[in-house]
């Protein structure tokens, strides 16, 4: 199906954002997974894409997946470069990513095990777990087979032994643990949708191995909280080094998260 998409819209910084571990480049344009879906996606001309799949495939996923209804291009009017010029080139230089609509239990595992990983090491467990816990679901443009995300119930059901052979490294337990809770009904994370943001962050601190950055990275990315603002090692460096009297976050509000995104791409691509 093609589509034209005239706000921003750029494959290749969506995929080199540091919030999805399963888009990846490959021959003829982009291999997107997500949760039990799999679409191939093409950059052509004149602002037009070509989705792998059908118009209501599309429509009932993949437009709500890309944040479609919403406008980057008025989010980054928010930016006053006499005000803020390291954000506004930031913002620039990022144009064109998009904050994914990502399920809440992809993004809990994923971001547990993304802690004190690189991106490379984190997609290559998570495509671990993948293959030994999820369905096959399509093929690669070589033919590799593509598996769905796992289950809670599939994850649960793997031994210690198996996880650790996913490259977890101490992050086992907490995966497991994880499963195990969203299983037994002691963490409801569709429910969840509910509350507000203080509370959201509340509930996910007590989940074990989660702390305040894999939380924001959650509601940030799990729930499409646009104003969640996760702080690693670069985004630290930024605000230390761009933002000493301290970032201009009632300004930037609802939407301080698509910020985080831009300052993040960003000083990354640029070796701060």
């Amino acid at each position: 199906m093609i589509i034209k998409i005239e706000d921003d819209f750029d494959l290749a910084k969506i995929a080199d954002s540091g919030q999805c571990f399963r888009f990846n480049r490959c021959e003829g344009g982009y291999s997107v997974a997500a949760g039990n879906r799999h679409v191939l996606v093409k950059e052509l001309d004149d602002d037009r894409y070509d989705f792998g799949c059908d118009e209501a495939e599309f429509e009932e996923f993949w437009r709500e997946y890309f944040d479609l209804g919403t406008s980057y291009r008025d989010i980054r009017k928010k930016i006053d470069k006499k005000k803020d010029e390291y954000l506004y080139n930031a913002s620039e230089f990022g144009k064109g990513i998009r904050i994914l609509k990502q399920d809440p239990f992809e993004m809990l595992i994923s971001f547990i095990i993304s802690q004190r990983k690189n991106i490379p090491a984190i997609k290559a467990s998570i495509e671990k777990l993948c293959a030994l816990a999820g369905e096959k679901i399509a093929e690669d443009t070589e033919g590799k087979a593509i598996y769905s995300f796992p289950t809670a119930k599939a994850l649960a059901a793997l031994t210690m032994e198996q996880l650790s052979g996913c490259s977890l490294g101490y992050r086992d337990k907490y995966v497991h643990r994880a499963a195990l809770d969203v299983v037994a009904g002691a963490v409801d994370l569709e429910a969840w949708k509910s509350l507000d943001d203080e509370a959201l962050m509340e509930e996910l601190l007590k989940l074990f191995g989660v702390g305040v950055k894999v939380a924001n990275c959650e509601i940030l990315f799990g729930y499409h909280r646009l104003d969640a603002f996760p702080k690693d090692v670069w985004i630290n460096r930024v605000l230390e080094q761009r933002y000493p009297e301290g970032f201009l976050f009632d300004e930037y509000a609802p939407y301080n998260g698509v910020m985080q995104q831009y300052l993040f791409f960003y000083s990354r691509m640029e070796g701060m």
